[in-house]
């Protein structure tokens, strides 16, 4: 076990075999209940901006925390110290600090029949052996392509490459022990360009488990430039109400305010614009968001949460009425229910489309805004209330006139989730929330 501090290297079997050296420690000294998990991660990181390198980054953390309970006490510690000597230290100092803190009677394990069985394998661990040397010069392509793209791209915030992999052990004294490694790719690439004295912003990135599922890197270049230039030329519009469309990446957010405030913690605590709301109608009928934690190579993908509740597939919205919570087993003892396995979040939430995508969408919004970037955080998670920059073009009669920036847009979002009138199939998978190009009926866009 000594050995384990010094390796480097660290397999899933090596964590595991911490996490149990923590739990027996703990069980040992007569707590309740007692929980581990043990992480270990490794990457690369390789930003070039203006055709060199400006920064290279090797990562490998490590770590172990242990959660104690006893008589409904709780106490956590953690170390990035491997060596017998410091897990068992970590563990004392959790036992004495569930002597001290208050009691909750909430607190504890998941329940024992809940710990997941079948760990499947859902085909998340991909490395990348990329050296040093290679990564950069894919961050100097994919920046050269943007900058070669047009004459009025004169700057750049740089690209980058990046790689890694976390490996991840838990256990609990109910028994359960499991493990998986799941790996993490990207291409990034950020350009400026200029048109009578103004400078725009925009970028373009790749995301995936498997590197060999990443976009090229002068396609991921090509793009941020596209993306940059469509934005020259940018106006103010004067305050109307008008449709708007999210295009993929921003409706996920969207959709995301509304996952926010179902999760248990916003429920218990009162503190949620969808405060009780299991049963009420929040969507149009044809909307429908479903959990779908075991997608192979999905960026939310698991096959357990954070307390070893196994993990599966449910409906969270059905024909736009609320199904359930997003709860771990805290939260759902809080409110009186079961766990859905979501300590830790939700995993691959997944909002169906209607068979269009973004153009298809664009020529039925027929006039209104095409929203591209939102900036700022001007969402209430308490009241619903919604107000955010925004970025993007006007269309009219199917068709993008002008880019648009320097605008508010704004509404209550009890108020604008049923006034969605469309979600194409044209879902961006880079995220945890898988959805589409979303159209709502009308916002305030607040402008000149």
């Amino acid at each position: 076990m000594e050995k384990l501090a010094r390796r480097e290297s660290l397999g899933r079997e090596d964590l595991e075999s911490l996490v149990k050296l923590a739990l027996d420690e703990a069980m040992q000294r007569g707590v309740d209940q007692a929980e581990a998990a043990a992480s270990h991660d490794t990457g690369l990181s390789a930003t070039a901006r203006l055709g060199d390198v400006e920064n290279l980054e090797y990562t490998n953390d490590r770590g172990i925390g242990i959660t104690v309970y006893n008589n409904s006490c709780k106490g956590s510690a953690s170390t990035s110290d491997f060596s017998p000597a410091a897990v068992r230290e970590a563990v004392a100092k959790a036992c004495t600090f569930a002597e001290v803190t208050a009691s909750d009677k909430y607190a504890g394990l998941a329940d024992a029949e809940l710990m997941c069985t079948d760990i499947k394998d859902l085909n998340l661990d991909h490395p990348w052996s990329i050296e040093a040397g290679r990564a950069i010069e894919l961050a100097i392509d994919a920046e050269a392509a943007a900058l070669g793209f047009d004459k009025r791209i004169s700057n750049s915030e740089g690209a980058t490459v990046s790689t890694n992999r976390g490996s991840r052990a838990y256990g609990n004294s109910h028994g359960f022990i499991g493990s998986f490694s799941r790996t993490s790719h990207s291409i990034t690439c950020i350009v400026l360009a200029e048109s009578d004295g103004v400078m725009q912003r925009d970028y373009d990135y790749t995301a995936t488990r498997d590197p060999e599922d990443l976009r090229d890197a002068a396609g991921v270049g090509e793009r941020a430039a596209r993306r940059v230039i469509n934005r020259l030329g940018a106006r103010k519009i004067e305050t109307t109400r008008a449709p708007v469309l999210y295009v993929p990446d921003i409706a996920r957010g969207f959709i995301g305010h509304a996952i926010g405030a179902i999760s248990g913690g916003a429920q218990y605590r009162r503190s949620s614009f969808l405060l009780d709301a299991i049963g009420d109608k929040i969507f149009p009928d044809f909307v429908n968001i479903q959990e779908r934690p075991h997608l192979e190579k999905g960026m939310a993908s698991a096959p357990y949460d954070a307390e070893g509740v196994a993990t599966y597939d449910r409906e969270i919205v059905t024909d736009g009425i609320l199904q359930g919570y997003i709860l771990s087993s805290y939260s759902a003892r809080r409110l009186g229910l079961t766990t859905t396995a979501n300590a830790g979040g939700a995993q691959n939430l997944v909002v169906p489309g209607g068979g269009k995508d973004k153009a298809s969408l664009i020529r039925e919004m027929g006039t209104g805004f095409l929203v591209e970037e939102l900036i700022g955080q001007g969402v209430n998670g308490v009241t619903g209330d919604y107000s955010r920059g925004a970025v993007g073009q006007w269309i009219e009669n199917g068709e993008v006139q002008f880019p648009v920036h320097e605008v508010t847009i704004a509404g209550n979002l009890r108020d604008l989730y049923p006034r969605i009138v469309a979600i194409g199939d044209d879902q961006d998978i880079r995220g945890g929330i898988r959805c589409g190009s979303l159209l709502v009926e009308e916002m305030t866009i607040a402008g000149a």
